[in-house]
């Protein structure tokens, strides 16, 4: 058993005895990172700002869906695989359909995607927040993306198209 001298002197014990200025300036520094950072934590923005309003009260003049969508993510885009990163607010990407479901609050909806200006589309209510496409061929594409309602009709203003070149020399298959 150590006795009180030597539990003071050891190196790493805060003791009155080696508590001086190089030790206790560094610890003050912790100790006030550590303060800044839980007051950031304590004043920070609430769940609501971040995440929302709760599914369990009716949003009241619910403000219009916005569609945000990034450039296509350019780590696989030469070998034919096309990742586009979105999000949105003021809706909920869900696989909710039909002409009933337009009175849920909050809003639901779901994407339709279109490539190439091909005559179909898919529709998407994954909320995985990336479009995946694989074995797109070599050349220019362009992808619109449609924010629709839970009845197929695109929200006002809320489609975007993103283009792209693939450069590698052919699709890349799994």
């Amino acid at each position: 058993m150590k006795t009180k001298n030597q539990i003071e002197t050891t190196p790493g014990i805060a003791s009155r005895r080696n508590l001086n200025a190089r030790t206790f300036f560094p610890l003050l520094a912790v100790i006030g990172a550590a303060g800044t950072l839980l007051a950031a934590f304590a004043f920070g923005q609430s769940a609501k700002e971040i995440r929302g309003a709760t599914p369990y009260v009716e949003i009241e003049n619910e403000p219009p869906p916005m569609l945000i969508v990034d450039p296509p993510l350019t780590n696989l885009l030469a070998q034919g695989i096309v990742w586009i990163q979105w999000r949105v607010e003021n809706v909920r990407i869900l696989p909710v359909f039909g002409k009933g479901a337009l009175n849920v609050s909050p809003r639901v909806g779901h994407f339709h995607i279109c490539v190439d200006d091909l005559p179909w589309l898919w529709a998407d209510a994954s909320n995985l927040n990336t479009i995946d496409i694989a074995g797109m061929p070599p050349g220019p594409h362009k992808v619109r993306i449609d924010l629709a309602d839970a009845n197929h009709q695109v929200f006002p203003g809320q489609s975007k198209t993103v283009t792209f070149t693939v450069t590698g020399t052919g699709p890349h298959r799994h």
